[in-house]
């Protein structure tokens, strides 16, 4: 992370969250969501999203006392997030593969999901769906079961009530045309679906 970035933007020095897998998927959806709406860099993206954690309304009491600045910046600071190297890789090798594959994946969406126009598909759904999908194709290491689950589990924290079964559904179709394609190359005890 840049110094200017600690600099301007403050990480509490006493709260320190470690990294996960979970974690490092959560992160990239802000990212390309935050991506998608802006047109600030995807490095400074990187930067800001991923080594923190937002501390929205932590505080139940707002101080009696005045507060010095070195207070203020402390109470107003978010959690620092401790990550080991292979998660910073694995967030961002993830955010690569979705971008690499946005159009493949769309089209493919669009042939899944015929009920539904794409532009209609919450931003969040489909941004899972394609993360789940990099997953599927890059990460020989994973599991599809795990990547499902962790998509279906994300939406239920940040989408409607409904997306999971949404989101399940066409991982599932999509699972099934990949496998057709000859695009998902897992092996493996676990890896494999029966």
């Amino acid at each position: 992370m840049s110094s200017s970035l600690i600099e301007n933007f403050p990480v509490g020095k006493d709260n320190i969250v470690r990294g996960t897998r979970r974690l490092v998927r959560e992160k990239v959806l802000q990212i390309l969501i935050a991506k998608s709406v802006c047109e600030e860099n995807l490095d400074t993206l990187f930067d800001f999203i991923f080594y923190r954690i937002y501390n929205f309304g932590d505080l139940e009491e707002q101080p009696t006392k005045l507060l010095r600045p070195d207070e203020i910046i402390e109470l107003e600071s978010d959690y620092a997030i401790e990550w080991k190297d292979e998660e910073i890789e694995f967030g961002k090798k993830l955010i690569n593969c979705v971008l690499v594959q946005k159009e493949f994946v769309d089209t493919l969406l669009r042939t899944t999901s015929s009920n539904w126009e794409i532009d209609r598909i919450a931003k969040i759904d489909s941004t899972l769906i394609h993360i789940a999908v990099a997953e599927f194709t890059s990460f020989p290491e994973i599991p599809m079961k795990v990547s499902i689950n962790e998509a279906l589990e994300i939406s239920k924290m940040y989408s409607t009530d409904k997306s999971s079964i949404f989101i399940n559904g066409v991982l599932d179709t999509m699972k099934s045309e990949l496998q057709k394609l000859g695009k998902i190359n897992k092996e493996g005890r676990g890896l494999i679906d029966s």
